[in-house]
């Protein structure tokens, strides 16, 4: 037995396979007991800086891209004890079969480190974002969807560059200063994605709208559901969702009907010029009796002028910002009450259709 242990297969003995591949084998068999504890023991350094963290949540978000982390790892480790086969190590375009093969596995433990850390910003964002639920202001959860993307792709930037050093041994520094040589030519070909970028922030720091908020951009209303790098989501009216660059919600005029202290109505009355003056009075008192409601906060009502064909009385009311629900219901019984209002007083509208006798003579 010991004989067949110390044979040599491709420039390693068979005892050298066997221990690499049981260990391999350990870990895989073992993995949800490894991947949990290795969870465990960095939730409870989190916890001495970070209180009150949800462990089990942090388990269940990390303990998978952790273990494949630690499991490459190994791997490669392990892998690096072994001599690899001369007989094997052809030459590829330059490129010896080893070096590939190291080039991959370091391609492999970079992309594993990537996810992890991406799983945590993930849980980071994800507790942050229980925390700013607790507050009435929604800037914070604006900040936190904003921040976790920034972050992330500053992470999977770095990830790159890390790729290009340790995997194809590219100079990063070199790489970066040729770059900047290029970096003008660059900036004109992604110049609108830096606006938007830029604009993005003024945004987070001017807060001419946050996420909730109802507005109004041009031909498009609705209410703003997330603030990205690029664009801004916008929930319309109509309920499609509407992506607006953040240039141009800085750039053009931007209504916030979140932020108004009121909501207007409007009357618009054509009376015809047969209606007496006196009734043009109790008409007009009438609808300030109708106006003077408990959900109108202030109104006005004047007869506005006189027309070759009508007399024109216009009248505005404004409400509390309430629901466009309730405004809607406020504004139907303000136009029922004066409808009946000018049905008592037989006060014919402009337009109305007549009945026109024709005497013929004999």
């Amino acid at each position: 037995m010991n004989d067949f242990l110390q044979q040599v297969w491709l420039d390693n003995t068979v005892k050298d396979y066997l221990v690499i591949l049981g260990v391999i084998l350990f870990v895989l068999i073992l993995k949800r007991f490894i991947s949990r504890y290795f969870a465990g023991l960095l939730s409870r350094l989190i916890n001495k800086h970070w209180k009150k963290v949800d462990r089990s949540s942090f388990i269940n978000l990390i303990a998978q891209p952790l273990f494949f982390f630690l499991l490459v790892f190994i791997a490669l480790v392990l892998l690096h004890r072994l001599k690899f086969p001369q007989q094997l190590n052809v030459e590829i375009y330059d490129f010896t079969l080893h070096k590939i093969f190291l080039s991959l596995g370091s391609l492999l433990l970079i992309y594993s480190f990537i996810r992890m850390l991406l799983r945590v910003i993930d849980f980071a964002a994800i507790i942050l974002g229980r925390k700013a639920e607790l507050t009435a202001d929604q800037t914070d959860n604006q900040l936190i969807v904003f921040f976790k993307d920034f972050f992330k792709v500053i992470i999977v930037i770095i990830g790159i560059l890390m790729v290009l050093s340790f995997s194809f041994g590219l100079d990063v520094q070199s790489f970066l200063t040729g770059l900047s040589i290029v970096g003008a030519a660059i900036a004109l070909s992604l110049r609108e994605s830096m606006e938007n970028l830029i604009a993005s922030f003024i945004i987070f720091f001017d807060k001419p709208f946050t996420t909730g908020d109802i507005v109004k951009v041009q031909a498009i209303t609705g209410t703003i559901e997330k603030i990205g790098l690029r664009s801004t989501r916008i929930r319309t009216d109509q309920k499609t969702y509407v992506s607006v660059p953040n240039k141009q919600m800085v750039d053009t005029i931007v209504d916030n009907l979140s932020l108004r202290t009121q909501r207007k109505g409007e009357l618009r009355l054509e009376a015809e010029l047969s209606t007496t003056s006196e009734k043009l009075q109790k008409l007009i008192a009438g609808i300030k009796a109708i106006l003077k409601n408990e959900r109108i906060e202030n109104a006005a009502v004047l007869l506005d002028a006189i027309t070759g064909k009508s007399f024109m009385i216009n009248g505005d009311y404004f409400t509390a910002p309430v629901t466009q629900d309730e405004f809607n219901s406020i504004k139907e019984n303000v136009n029922l009450s004066v409808l009946r209002l000018m049905e008592s007083l037989e006060i014919r509208m402009t337009g109305a259709a007549s009945i026109v006798h024709v005497i013929g003579k004999q």
